[in-house]
């Protein structure tokens, strides 16, 4: 196993950027929340009343008032503000982003960097979509400063874990409508899916998984969809997700292979770790993909341990099963001897 630790030059490239991403993050989610759509005056039966407008949706704020004409005047000059900042912000990320694809920097491929951005813009990511599988090492080499071999972090796909424990928010109108599906179509309109799949395809073969728990209870069982459409994706029910549900998340800012930065939230390395370690031991799995398992799971062992300071305790990792969380210390053995 050979990791290639990050130079000087692209330590400081990716801090940069990480700052500057996270202010714009910040200010982009205060936009949306805040000034998304418009103010403005309507005449309804000769009066004049200030709507609130976002979408198709007019909402009024009440007839003409001194307090109404100075609320709408504090609106347009924050939004402005605002507007102004995000521009700047915008143009210095695209900047960086030459440089950060010369320095090696933009890792995560370029569709799952779009639907990743699409959802942590629509607030799903993190809250209740993750990523779990191989895109997460792009996560966890940001954190470390090391670069995984290409066979370890070479996908197709982007599997997502749906939380259903949550429930969209009703300022999630749009998620709801569309669905998963739906958002995914923003990103590339050739996204498909068969009735009733848990899987969406596009054009050049790239797919994205939709997957959660496998629940013991009905009325887990019949939450499949995360949105309203008819044909968004119906998340598969797999055993051993529960767990990770329940497990330490992680979040990093990364970088696309277009040189621009995105938010990533997935699992625990220690998790993803001993979760391959333990499907490397499944009968069942392609021997070609248990070999990759285990590789994977020693690569991100080690880097947990050595690069992130993170210990494999039974208290960090209390949402684990007690036999999964005992494999621990001979996966540490093996990556150690592999290293």
């Amino acid at each position: 196993m050979q990791l290639a630790e990050f130079s000087a030059d692209q330590r400081r490239r990716l801090v940069d950027a990480t700052q500057a991403f996270e202010t714009w993050r910040e200010a982009n989610r205060d936009f949306r929340h805040s000034y998304r759509g418009s103010m403005r005056w309507k005449t309804v039966n000769g009066a004049d009343y200030l709507y609130r407008i976002f979408g198709k949706i007019a909402n009024s704020l009440g007839p003409r008032s001194a307090e109404l004409e100075q609320l709408k005047t504090d609106y347009t000059d924050q939004r402005m503000k605002l507007r102004r900042r995000l521009t700047s912000l915008e143009k210095k990320l695209k900047d960086m982003a030459r440089l950060n694809r010369a320095s090696d920097l933009g890792r995560v491929p370029t569709t799952a960097a779009r639907i990743l951005r699409k959802l942590d813009a629509e607030g799903l990511l993190g809250k209740h979509l993750f990523v779990v599988g191989t895109n997460s090492l792009y996560a966890y080499e940001a954190a470390s400063g090391v670069l995984f071999e290409t066979s370890l972090t070479a996908t197709e796909d982007v599997d997502l874990l749906w939380d259903v424990r949550r429930h969209l928010s009703l300022a999630l109108v749009d998620v709801r409508k569309e669905g998963v599906l739906g958002l995914l179509r923003h990103v590339d309109r050739s996204f498909t899916a068969r009735t009733n799949s848990y899987r969406a395809t596009n054009d050049e073969g790239y797919y994205v998984d939709l997957i959660r728990p496998l629940s013991k209870t009905e009325a887990l069982k019949a939450q499949s969809k995360l949105g309203d459409a008819d044909d968004d994706l119906e998340a598969a029910a797999v055993i051993g997700l529960e767990w990770r549900i329940h497990a330490p998340k992680f979040e990093r800012t990364v970088i696309g292979a277009d040189g621009l930065p995105l938010w990533m939230s997935c699992i625990d390395p220690r998790v993803f770790a001993l979760h391959k370690l333990w499907l490397s031991k499944q009968p069942g799995r392609e021997g070609i993909k248990r070999l990759r398992d285990l590789e994977q799971a020693k690569a991100v062992a080690h880097v947990a341990a050595a690069y992130l300071d993170l210990k494999f305790n039974a208290k960090d990792l209390s949402a684990l099963p007690l036999e999964l969380v005992r494999e621990a210390k001979s996966l540490l053995s093996l990556a150690s001897a592999s290293s």
